[in-house]
């Protein structure tokens, strides 16, 4: 690992996995995170409750599709969903810098106001600092969040022959800001997918047995998919041919020379469902307006063991 921190390590590929794992891991082995999953499963009286938190960085605040505030609500609030707990509380955490406009600030707030009624979920404490202009970048964010864990995910059973779905088209967040943020002179309709996808997610989890699912959010389907393959007995295939890809998407991709699989998505789930499930599961995630365009791209495979593999259209296999 480098011996100073740089950009990648907060890309949420290798980079910033290799960090967590040999810094804050390695030092906070008995107090600290015990997984790498995005929240913590802990025991209460009652039952079992899933915490999370993140931290919300990004230029611009307001993008096609969303807000920073957007962001900050759907990010946790699909962390939660993908450990298979209902979302209930989250806190919210909010550094500005001086010199920010209270309009803005205004649009923001409002967002996740919006957000949070609709993924049914209160705001129940926060706080709010302020830093010189110049030491910040308009505003940062952190949510933290408490849900009730109603369905468990099952990894260890995962075997050749499951099914791996997406809820919805590939990289729209990722490739939506990256264009705004470098100011190219593109005629496109990208935007981001920014979306709590708990009530969709608890909708499949009421009929089919889902025993892995995840967000890709920073290093896209690719990385969370060779998350889920590192060490294993078994490997991933994706298809190339089953990616959804928007027009928009596929059009920047393909002028800029970027790989779709690692851009950011915000509004998106990947699934792992047993076989002859899929088509149930499919039918279900398409009645949500966030995933009607939910694709099987892959599947789990006896071959490649422990990496994910995709199938391009020009029949070659890409690691």
């Amino acid at each position: 690992m480098n011996n100073k921190i740089i950009l990648g390590h907060g890309s949420g590929g290798r980079m910033t996995r290799e960090l967590v794992r040999d810094v804050f891991c390695r030092h906070l082995d008995e107090v600290g995170p015990e997984s790498m999953d995005d929240g913590a499963v802990l025991e209460h009286a009652g039952g079992k409750l899933v915490f999370t938190t993140d931290s919300y960085v990004v230029s611009p605040l307001e993008f096609p599709g969303g807000d920073i505030g957007t962001l900050a609500v759907c990010g946790t609030v699909n962390d939660l969903a993908v450990m298979g707990a209902r979302p209930l509380w989250l806190s919210l955490g909010v550094i500005l810098e001086a010199g920010l406009e209270l309009e803005v600030l205004e649009r923001i707030v409002k967002s996740i106001a919006g957000k949070a009624r609709e993924a049914g979920v209160k705001m129940v404490c926060g706080d709010t600092k302020v830093v010189e202009k110049g030491k910040g970048d308009g505003i940062f964010i952190n949510t933290a969040g408490i849900g009730v864990l109603e369905n468990p995910m099952q990894p260890e059973t995962i075997e050749p022959g499951d099914q791996i779905i997406i809820s919805g088209t590939v990289g729209d967040h990722g490739m939506a800001l990256l264009t705004m943020r470098k100011g190219y002179p593109l005629k496109s309709n990208l935007q981001s997918d920014c979306a709590p996808l708990n009530h969709m997610i608890s909708s499949l989890l009421a009929a089919v047995d889902v025993k892995w699912m995840r967000d890709p959010t920073r290093g896209g389907v690719a990385t969370i998919l060779n998350e889920l393959s590192e060490g294993r007995s078994w490997g991933v295939l994706l298809e190339e041919t089953d990616l959804p890809l928007s027009e928009a998407v596929s059009g920047v991709s393909e002028l800029l020379g970027l790989d779709p699989l690692y851009s950011a998505n915000e509004g998106k789930a990947v699934f792992v469902v047993p076989s002859g499930q899929a088509e149930k599961a499919l039918k279900i995630l398409k009645k949500s307006p966030y995933g009607h365009e939910a694709t099987i791209i892959g599947s789990i495979v006896s071959d490649f063991p422990g990496k994910t593999v995709l199938h391009t259209q020009l029949e070659t296999l890409r690691t």
